[in-house]
């Protein structure tokens, strides 16, 4: 009976614990009681004998190498005699946590907590940069068998891409070129009016907008709105586990998926980008016209003489570099999604975030180009 599986013998200063039977669970709590009452008992040795053991579970295991831990503490000799050698390993695997390790780990020194994190996040940067380095070139890869090969191409897909992304776009785009261009504008001429070239502000806003504001405002409107679109259908579609059908079908993701994504987006962002430059000039205009007395006329006169064709050609450049850096990073944190719904926010997040810092800082290396060449 679990009720007799535990007899104690105190004599002359020897505690002696005989276990019999089954020491199981149901054995532990009809024990408890005796088990708890040897906390208070004191003496020189404790000897338990388990050679009338014919079973023991974890629960069993667990409870013996607690009292035996509880002895060992106050300083009693705690010796287990007659164990067999089949009952010896789910001994050794209870688990008995020691009381004496630190709950919490010390307070570590918070400069290097600090250049913890940041080592931390360099190697993960590295990791995703390396990644996408690996990323791109397949999908280069694959991009030129499509080339070679137009019939691969999925046309549907890449008209259908380039709606979503181009003219869907069109508005939101228009609206923020214009009224960056306003204020643009408005500022220069504050500024430039304190030295008598308020006329040179179709100067400013013209470079400012061709070569750098329409391009780069139009990227980031892209990265937030496409980019995090493209990570957010192909993640679910990767939850739903419609990419692993497509592969099951003997498709390839990156075909089906990400090909008519990258090249929709490298056809429509530079169509944005020459409409969001337009826009900008326009909200410009609208300045010059109104605070500074131009007519549309001068308008269009200074701004000739005031930019070139590379002025406009230099950030056109950009355009397709920009789209398929935004395209790439969209669908590869799409691909990431571990199969969550919280997985999919996470990656959608994450890549607005790294496509706009590149988008960003490509912008800048084209820029420092520019300057080399005498662009």
């Amino acid at each position: 009976m679990a009720a007799d599986a535990l007899m104690i013998d105190d004599a002359g200063g020897e505690l002696r614990l005989t276990l019999a039977g089954r020491w199981t669970l149901d054995a532990v709590m009809a024990a408890d009681s005796k088990l708890r009452a040897l906390s208070t008992q004191t003496a020189a040795r404790v000897i338990v004998d388990a050679r009338g053991l014919t079973a023991i579970d974890s629960a069993g295991a667990w409870a013996l190498r607690r009292k035996l831990g509880a002895f060992e503490q106050r300083g009693i000799e705690a010796r287990l005699e007659g164990l067999s050698d089949a009952y010896r390993p789910i001994l050794e695997k209870a688990y008995l946590p020691d009381p004496s390790a630190e709950i919490t780990p010390p307070d570590a020194n918070p400069l290097i907590v600090v250049f913890e994190r940041a080592g931390r996040a360099t190697m993960h940067g590295l990791e995703v940069a390396r990644n996408l380095l690996g990323f791109l070139g397949l999908v280069l890869t694959w991009l030129a068998g499509a080339i070679l090969q137009p019939r691969r191409i999925r046309f549907t897909a890449v008209i259908a891409q380039i709606e979503r992304t181009g003219v869907n776009a069109l508005p939101i785009v228009g609206l923020l070129c214009f009224l960056v261009g306003i204020v643009l504008a408005y500022m220069g001429a504050l500024q430039l009016e304190r030295f008598g070239a308020k006329q040179l502000t179709v100067n400013l806003v013209g470079v400012s907008v061709l070569r750098e504001i329409g391009i780069l405002l139009t990227a980031i409107i892209v990265a937030g709105r496409s980019g995090s679109a493209f990570a957010a259908q192909i993640g679910t579609m990767k939850v739903n586990q419609e990419v692993d059908a497509l592969e099951t079908l003997g498709l390839s993701a990156i075909e089906v998926l990400v090909l008519p994504r990258v090249i929709g987006l490298m056809i429509a962002l530079p169509a944005l980008t020459v409409f969001g430059d337009l826009m900008g000039l326009m909200g410009g205009a609208v300045v010059s016209i109104f605070l500074l007395d131009m007519t549309s006329a001068q308008f269009m006169t200074q701004l000739v003489g005031a930019v070139s064709i590379w002025d406009f050609s230099t950030g056109l450049i950009k355009a397709p570099v920009f789209a398929l850096v935004i395209a790439l990073v969209g669908c590869y944190d799409g691909l990431n999604v571990t199969g969550s719904a919280e997985s999919v926010g996470q990656q959608t997040t994450k890549s607005v975030v790294e496509s706009i810092f590149i988008v960003i800082v490509l912008d800048a290396a084209f820029a420092i180009a520019y300057a080399e060449l005498g662009i």
